[in-house]
């Protein structure tokens, strides 16, 4: 499947008529056991395209709520190996809904590239979003998992250009990932006109679908933006949630994945009651 249940996912909402809802958590925060039932309520809670972050000591783009989940996820224990087994544990009950996972080059690079695409395909993941690795150094791992049917998103920014739009693309496959804000993950609230300048203006070169994320915290910002994305990235404001529900010790409490999917599913009515143009 790979890259078709991205393409697929994607021709489903054109259908529709809307954006799609794009969850982010991080694998194991903040434990393996809740992780995975958050994992496993998300499509029923309204994610049409799950994102797992890979827990990593040293990132360059998350903002303060995502380096704290990786924080929590790595002193319980997790792992890329357990984040490979928690999607293959996902997949037992869920074929469709497509799933991504982001992170930094260097787990990848010491479990090794090949065996880390055939495990991650065996896995289930169908896209890769890695976000230290730029279009001049798509041979490390963007042109070997585009030849092994894996989805590879490239991340575009306010400050790119067509030049750069056009590298970009050259090995990106899935969808193309706009970064609403020049800044890390959660933290500025992104301005909605020049987003939407910036996509119509990619559009005239690329009929790839693209999503928007990085400060977009609630179902009314959810909205306004799938009024015009082909998909909408929510991370922080979830993650903030799973932060708010556990102790000093990171243990969860009873409440906690309820709260979390009662808030995704909050999003998605916002996605879904967006006005879309024709």
């Amino acid at each position: 499947m790979a890259l078709d249940r991205i393409e697929k996912r994607f021709a489903k909402l054109k259908s529709e008529n809307r954006a799609g809802l794009v969850t982010f958590t991080t694998a194991g925060d903040p434990d393996l056991d809740t992780s995975l039932e958050i994992l496993k309520g998300l499509p029923s809670a309204g994610a049409d395209i799950i994102e797992i972050g890979m827990p990593f000591s040293d990132p360059m783009a998350d903002g303060p709520a995502i380096q704290e989940a990786s924080i929590r996820a790595l002193k319980g224990g997790m792992t890329l190996t357990k984040t490979l087994n928690m999607i293959k544990a996902f997949r037992e009950d869920d074929q469709d809904t497509p799933i991504i996972l982001m992170g930094y080059y260097n787990p990848i690079y010491i479990y090794g590239v090949d065996k880390f695409l055939t495990d991650a395909l065996s896995a289930g993941i169908d896209g890769l979003i890695i976000v230290d690795l730029p279009p001049e150094e798509d041979q490390e791992l963007a042109i070997p998992a585009k030849a092994a049917g894996m989805g590879m998103v490239h991340l575009a920014t306010p400050t790119t250009d067509k030049t750069r739009l056009a590298q970009i693309l050259e090995n990106g496959s899935g969808f193309l990932y706009y970064v609403t804000i020049a800044g890390i993950t959660g933290t500025a609230k992104p301005d909605l006109t020049p987003v939407k300048a910036a996509l119509d203006n990619f559009r005239e070169d690329t009929d790839i679908p693209m999503a928007v994320g990085f400060g977009i915290k609630d179902p009314e910002d959810a909205k306004r933006f799938a009024e015009f994305a082909d998909a909408v990235v929510v991370g922080s404001a979830i993650v903030d949630i799973i932060k708010q529900n556990v102790n000093q010790e990171n243990v969860a409490n009873s409440e906690l994945t309820g709260r979390v999917l009662s808030f995704v599913n909050e999003l998605s009515n916002g996605v879904k009651a967006a006005t879309r143009e024709d």
